[in-house]
């Protein structure tokens, strides 16, 4: 009995030995099983630096002349001739059309004829006159006999002064028989041919002739913008030239840039009552007559320099349910942060921000999605990458690279 408990003891210390091991190998075999913690959502951020900006606005328009003068006739007859081309270039003053000027010769001698016989009763009422005053004086004719001598010298004078006038009017009427161009400029397609019968101050016009090396541009604006561009031009932020007008570029139905800048005019502006807008007129040169009428356009103002401008792009800005402009910065603590922007318009690609954001704050551009207000994320400077990278290479965002490193080491 001594004995087999002397030979138990052993057996029972190699029991519980055995059984430590096994749980000492249970723990280490659990501890290697345990889940890893998840790695910090990646998501690529843009640091704010302000610049200098230079902000410009769009305005549709349309393109006029300068000067339009429609041809219409004076006086009425038969068209002789038309003396221009359809198309053409014409000088103020360049004959148009010849209307026979047969009838108005023979006014003009009538009237020349007229003017000479006022002249001769006006001659001989004067001397017999003149001879009454002397007789009146020894009374040899009576007063009264006087007085109608004087009257009726004084009419003959008021005859000869129409008779000239009548005359004149002839003259001027045979002038018009030949019709000319009231300024210089092109002139379009006749709407008559030598035999039409015309009339004088008729509706339909002869011609159309414009002037084109000069242009206007017509350009609808609100009236609140409009406000604010003169506030602009007062405050000096607006770029200038030395008259104090607003220097306008044009950009073509075509997309091209007009090569001639312009100049911005205020005169005569009148809200529209119905679209609460404004019509501007701005005036270019137009050398090589590239700028047609009726030409659709876009009128480029360059509105000046935003000193200090904070520029964020397109995609890093949100619209809550409220329509508010939202977007998300990474805190000095990592975490992610919701912030209220405004953002008034656009340059280019990018959002112009008056306020919300501050230099050197970190905004998020890739991987918003993961970018939920508080959580931890890790932030990889968009910049710097794209520095990195080398030429030619396509760009990988932050957040495709830092996942494909986590594929590669789970690998």
């Amino acid at each position: 009995m001594f004995l087999q408990r002397v030979w138990m003891r052993p057996m029972a210390l190699v029991a519980v030995l055995s059984a430590a091991a096994a749980l000492a190998a249970c723990g280490r075999g659990g501890a290697a099983n345990a889940p890893a913690s998840p790695p910090l959502p990646e998501v690529g951020v843009l640091t704010i630096a302000p610049r200098n900006v230079a902000l410009q606005s769009e305005l549709p328009g349309r393109v006029s002349a300068s000067l339009v003068a429609e041809v219409r006739p004076q006086v009425g007859g038969i068209v002789l001739s038309r003396d221009f081309r359809e198309g053409s270039d014409v000088r103020k003053g360049q004959t148009l059309y010849q209307i026979d000027p047969a009838p108005y010769r023979a006014a003009l001698g009538s009237a020349q004829a007229a003017l000479a016989k006022a002249q001769a009763n006006g001659a001989a009422a004067q001397a017999k006159s003149d001879r009454y005053k002397e007789l009146v004086q020894i009374d040899a004719v009576s007063k009264q006999a006087a007085d109608e001598a004087t009257a009726a010298a004084l009419q003959a004078d008021a005859d000869v002064a129409s008779a000239q006038a009548a005359l004149e009017t002839a003259r001027i009427n045979l002038a018009y028989t030949r019709i000319t161009a009231p300024i210089s400029g092109r002139i379009g397609k006749s709407s008559v041919t030598p035999g039409a019968l015309l009339t004088a101050n008729q509706a339909t016009a002869l011609s159309t002739v414009q002037q084109l090396d000069t242009i206007y541009v017509d350009v609808t604006q609100s009236s609140s913008e409009l406000l604010r561009l003169r506030r602009e031009i007062a405050a000096g932020r607006l770029k200038t030239d030395t008259a104090n007008q607003a220097v306008v570029k044009l950009r073509l139905d075509d997309g091209t840039l007009y090569p001639q800048t312009g100049k911005l005019q205020f005169s005569d502006v009148t809200v529209d009552e119905q679209t609460n807008s404004v019509t501007l007129r701005a005036t270019f040169p137009n050398p090589k007559q590239l700028l047609l009428p009726g030409l659709y356009v876009r009128a480029v103002l360059e509105e000046g320099v935003r000193e200090g401008a904070i520029l964020v792009p397109q995609k890093a800005v949100a619209r809550d349910n409220r329509g508010n402009a939202i977007a998300m910065v990474v805190g000095s603590d990592g975490r992610i942060e919701q912030r209220a922007v405004n953002v008034p318009r656009t340059v280019g690609g990018d959002w112009l921000v008056d306020g919300g954001l501050k230099p050197g704050e970190q905004v998020v551009v890739e991987g918003l999605q993961r970018a939920r207000p508080g959580a931890q994320v890790k932030a990889a400077d968009m910049a710097a990458s794209a520095a990195a990278a080398p030429a030619g290479a396509a760009s990988v965002p932050a957040a495709a690279s830092g996942a494909a490193a986590s594929s590669a080491g789970k690998s």
